[in-house]
């Protein structure tokens, strides 16, 4: 019998600001680690209102050379590119993300520090070149063991 498949979701704001979390492929066991198989992906020919209204409050793709995620409009990198951050800016705007997450008072912003967090804590892994430490940002009621 063969192992099972994982799903493998990426978080997608919604233009009423909810995050939907979209399956984009499957995780196999290979060995020590897994192997992704990916579905069919497509971009779309144009872009939708809810990217358009979005993008003034990011930089564009490419012009960091990360993926667009700006820092929060606090600390001393205040607004800058996740990309290329310092350690120590990843890590102060990191525990940022946990203290907001812990705070159910702060419950309406939740979805939007997870998908930050998962961007910095993305950019730790690379800057350190090794595996990224799960967040809370994965799909809800999933127990993905990677």
């Amino acid at each position: 019998m063969s192992d099972p498949g994982f799903p493998v979701t990426v978080p997608v704001a919604r233009a009423d600001g909810r995050v939907e979390h979209v399956r984009v492929g499957t995780a196999y066991r290979d060995g020590e680690g897994f192997t992704l198989r990916l579905g069919d992906l497509a971009i779309g020919s144009t872009p939708d209102a809810a990217s358009q209204q979005a993008a003034p409050r990011q930089t564009p793709i490419g012009a960091s050379g990360g993926g667009g995620i700006t820092l929060p409009n606090y600390g001393r990198s205040k607004n800058a590119p996740v990309a290329g951050a310092s350690m120590q800016d990843l890590e102060y705007y990191a525990n940022g993300c946990r203290r907001t997450l812990s705070d159910e008072s702060k419950a309406r912003w939740h979805d939007k520090e997870r998908t930050l967090l998962a961007a910095i804590e993305a950019e730790i892994t690379r800057q350190r070149g090794g595996v990224a430490p799960m967040s809370d940002a994965g799909p809800p009621d999933e127990d993905i063991p990677f």
